[in-house]
């Protein structure tokens, strides 16, 4: 019905309430496809950018590959090279790594020259290209830098071989810290180079590089005896013979780590504790032929000692540490099985500058051991007892009651300790340092105490995890054909 002489309807509300809930939708509709556009927009965005930085990469890659500077068109000079001097320019090039020289270097004539100066490439670290890296590029790095390079890094970098490698040692006499980790293809050949021509050599780490001998360690002794760094872990072939031939020639020698070298035992540690008092990192991961005759040799500048696998060792090897090593920091002992709670109440009374222990798999050590390291170790930051069996929480909670509990506390591995339950993580509410708790098959840990640990700790990451229950068997019948405990059935 209308009115009369009118063509206005009496149901014009509900029209325009029909109107409104249309156009109500249609500027939904068109926020969706907004954000769609937005995220296609970004996802779009972010292609584009490793698209650009993959180029970027090649680009820069091939600038280390020239070894001439790159040609440029005349053209006026940019300003900011009129107003400041080269050797401020040099002086702020000088800050920058690799990639960023790389990139200046193709912004102008100059900047390529200065950018290019080897005086600029005292630091390189070619990690970020490693599977490109190849022998030309270490040759014209080489010849660029000259007697400037200080400290190269060729980590990963698993193409270089010992030609470009005697390249270098001919080119950079002065080079102070040498990084060959993993560059597989090295041989003794290249530390026969180095011992020749870099006299100056301090650092050098030749992890992973399965080729190397006794040879290299020879020449290392005879041609650089300022080294205060070695590595050679998991270089197989290294025996007593090198490790006692580099002790007596570089007696400055400070950090020596040797993880997974089989053969090296009790002579080759006995050297170095003998010819080398400044030796402060001892690392014979897996060197289970050490034994607690050399140990005890070790001097009193000892901070930091790895014998993990040294499954020969004693409780005279703590007893020997705390009267002799007293500055101790870091000791890890994983997988010695001998060692006792005698042990460990000897090096607690002497070794009070402990502040990280690792006793995973030191499986006849008790909540004894852990009373006298919180009486003994008020430093203790972090604190492996993965695999200690015989741990309780009568032993956690002495060591929640201790001062490095309450101040320095930060890690504590407790996996598969079976004897650890609920009330151990109560204890450790107190320790308001505490990030890092590892709980794997504590079987008597349940999710309701992780949760109050939680509470009380609301930063602390928890690394637990808990089987699902297996249903119970059928008591007659036939035999389920699935398993109700598999989420993905």
């Amino acid at each position: 019905m209308a009115f009369a002489g009118s063509n206005i309807s009496l149901y014009q509300p509900d029209i325009t309430q029909k109107l409104t809930e249309r156009i109500n939708d249609l500027k939904q509709k068109i926020a969706a496809c907004g954000k769609r556009i937005r995220r296609f927009t970004e996802r779009s965005r972010r292609f584009n950018q490793n698209r650009l930085f993959q180029s970027d990469q090649k680009r820069l890659y091939k600038s280390l590959q020239r070894p001439e500077i790159a040609r440029f068109s005349s053209e006026d000079e940019n300003h900011i090279n009129r107003k400041l001097p080269k050797e401020l320019l040099l002086r702020i090039l000088s800050y920058l790594d690799v990639v960023s020289l790389c990139r200046c270097a193709q912004v102008s004539k100059l900047w390529n020259i200065l950018a290019l100066d080897g005086s600029n490439w005292q630091r390189i670290d070619l990690f970020d290209f490693q599977r490109d890296v190849e022998g030309p590029v270490i040759e014209n790095i080489s010849r660029r830098c000259g007697g400037f390079l200080r400290q190269l890094s060729l980590r990963g970098c698993e193409s270089i071989a010992d030609g470009s490698m005697k390249t270098l040692a001919q080119s950079c006499p002065n080079i102070e810290d040498l990084n060959l980790n993993k560059c597989k293809k090295l041989t003794d050949q290249t530390c026969q180079a180095l011992g020749r021509r870099c006299n100056k050599l301090q650092r050098i780490n030749l992890d992973s590089c399965p080729s190397i001998t006794d040879i290299s360690l020879k020449a290392l002794s005879d041609g650089c005896p300022l080294l205060t760094h070695v590595n050679v872990s998991w270089c197989q072939s290294i025996t007593d013979n090198g490790v006692e031939a580099l002790a007596r020639g570089c007696h400055k020698l400070k950090s020596f780590i040797c993880r997974g070298c089989k053969n090296v035992n009790d002579k080759a540690v006995s050297s170095l504790a003998t010819h080398c008092p400044d030796l402060e990192v001892l690392d014979v991961q897996g060197c289970d032929n050490v034994s607690d005759e050399s140990i005890s040799k070790l001097g009193g500048g000892m901070q930091r000692l790895c014998v993990s696998g040294c499954t020969r060792l004693t409780d005279a090897a703590l007893t020997a540490l705390a009267a002799h090593c007293p500055g101790l920091v870091t000791l890890e002992l994983a997988q010695c099985s001998q060692l006792t709670d005698a042990g460990f109440q000897a090096l607690a009374r002497n070794c009070r500058m402990l502040e990280r222990m690792d006793l995973e798999e030191c499986v006849l050590i008790t909540d004894t051991t852990l009373v006298h390291l919180s009486m003994g170790c008020p430093r203790l930051e972090k604190l492996t007892l993965s695999h200690c069996e015989l741990i309780t929480d009568y032993g956690i909670k002495q060591l929640s009651m201790s001062p490095c509990a309450a101040e320095h506390l930060t890690v504590l591995g407790l996996d598969n300790c079976p004897l650890v339950t609920d009330g151990a993580l109560e204890h450790l509410t107190s320790c308001h340092n505490l990030q890092l708790i590892e709980l794997y098959d504590c079987q008597m840990v349940t999710r309701n105490a992780i949760r109050k640990l939680r509470s009380h700790l609301p930063n602390i990451k928890v690394h637990a995890y808990f089987a699902p229950v297996t249903p119970p068997v059928a008591g007659g019948g036939a035999r389920p054909r699935y398993c109700r405990c598999c989420n993905i059935i």
